[in-house]
């Protein structure tokens, strides 16, 4: 036997944090339980759970601080609260079947136990600590989660410490604003005026980068932290640098130009896969995207479909091409059209297949910025955590 646990329960500051690994006494888990209790660090001495002195529980349970105790009172909260919390719920656990009764003899668990040292509560202490002592022994016993849980979830859950937010796109369609004004005053009206949304994505148009710089997304992160923010660089050479320099100032996404070489899309492709941004293949003047896709060695995470904002005025046929085509080369990517996209013709572009209506000059000259934002993000989804109640994961 050899099985993991996590769980996180409670506030700050007596929140707590359990990991545990649970083995027979035989196997490497037995062996890391004896080395541990034989070899002790200053700070981080391993301890057996005892649900009162003299009373160790069943199974043989080690906990070890991960924070550094560097004082008495520190030194009571591990051996006093938390040390019982973790015997008792170990001790429940068998009790009600989590831990078969007659294997008890026969495994151990080593907790490794979280107490910040801001903590003062001794009874927050105790419940947040039992809590997540015994969930984390269910999760193990259970092998939660299963790789499919992860999978579903990666994309779509936010740690607390973080302090911000990754934004995937996991749930089309999306309402992309392009912010090609180059004027850094004008952008930031567009950025505080735009409402909050998960189906709201972000683009530093190509004007406004090659007016400011790159550094142009850090200040849209400033007005908006949490964005999901495109560059649009339309790379045509050293895709890879580009690539980088669009992740190094937090884009969460690069343009690269259908017509650059096929090398070049491929190498900004893989860099993007290297830094965690997507990389969006823009196909404008591309007479035929699906075949530069076809002689691709690997997949862009969308390909945009653009007319050109110069040949409006001439032609207003959309360039939207075959939308089911392009997605049966992949079924992870998404395709985003572009230019021309009115709140009137936006829901066919949607019945068309595209996962991302890129909207300029509709939402960023409107007399009313938020209320036409908002009259495309109708024609998206709810917001997708509304429903949602966080608790176990």
């Amino acid at each position: 036997m050899y099985l993991l646990g996590e769980a996180l329960i409670g506030e700050e500051p007596e929140i707590a944090h359990i990991d545990l690994v649970i083995g027979d006494k035989n196997g490497p888990v037995g062996m890391a339980f004896a080395n541990a209790m034989s070899h002790m660090s200053a700070g981080h001495t391993p301890l057996l759970a005892v649900i009162r002195p003299n009373l160790p529980t069943k199974p043989s349970t080690l906990i070890v601080p991960k924070v550094t105790v560097k004082n008495l009172e520190q030194a009571a909260q591990v051996f006093g609260p938390a040390q019982t919390a973790v015997a008792k719920a170990v001790s429940d656990a068998v009790e009600e079947g989590l831990i078969p009764k007659d294997k008890a003899e026969d495994i151990v668990l080593i907790v490794s136990v979280f107490i910040h040292p801001e903590a003062e509560d001794y009874s927050k202490i105790y419940r947040y600590n039992y809590g997540a002592t015994k969930l984390a022994i269910q999760r193990a016993m259970e092998n939660f989660p299963s790789v499919d849980k992860v999978i579903y979830e990666k994309d779509r859950s936010t740690h607390p410490i973080m302090g911000f937010k990754i934004t995937r796109l996991w749930d089309p369609p999306y309402l992309q604003v392009a912010l090609d004004i180059p004027s850094m005053e004008s952008a930031k009206k567009v950025l505080e005026e735009l409402p909050e949304s998960d189906h709201l994505i972000l683009e530093a148009g190509t004007p406004l980068i090659k007016r400011y710089g790159l550094d142009i997304v850090k200040k849209m992160r400033e007005t908006r932290p949490d964005a999901f923010i495109v560059a649009d660089l339309k790379t045509l050479d050293v895709g890879h640098l580009e690539t980088r320099m669009a992740a190094d100032v937090t884009a969460d996404a690069v343009v690269i130009s259908g017509l650059a070489p096929l090398v070049t899309i491929e190498k900004a492709i893989k860099e993007a896969r290297k830094t965690g941004i997507y990389s969006i293949i823009d196909m404008l003047n591309v007479g035929d995207p699906k075949g530069v896709l076809e002689h691709l060695s690997v997949m862009p995470d969308v390909v945009e479909l653009h007319r050109a904002i110069d040949v409006e005025p001439k032609e207003m046929k959309h360039v939207w091409g075959d939308i089911k085509g392009i997605k049966a080369l992949s079924d992870k990517m998404l395709v985003a059209v572009a230019g021309g996209i009115r709140a009137e013709n936006a829901q066919e572009a949607i019945k068309a297949g595209a996962d991302i209506i890129i909207v300029g000059r509709a939402i960023t000259k409107a007399k009313d910025i938020e209320g036409m934002a908002r009259r495309f993000l109708k024609l998206m989804k709810e917001e997708i955590d509304q429903f949602r109640v966080m608790t176990d994961f």
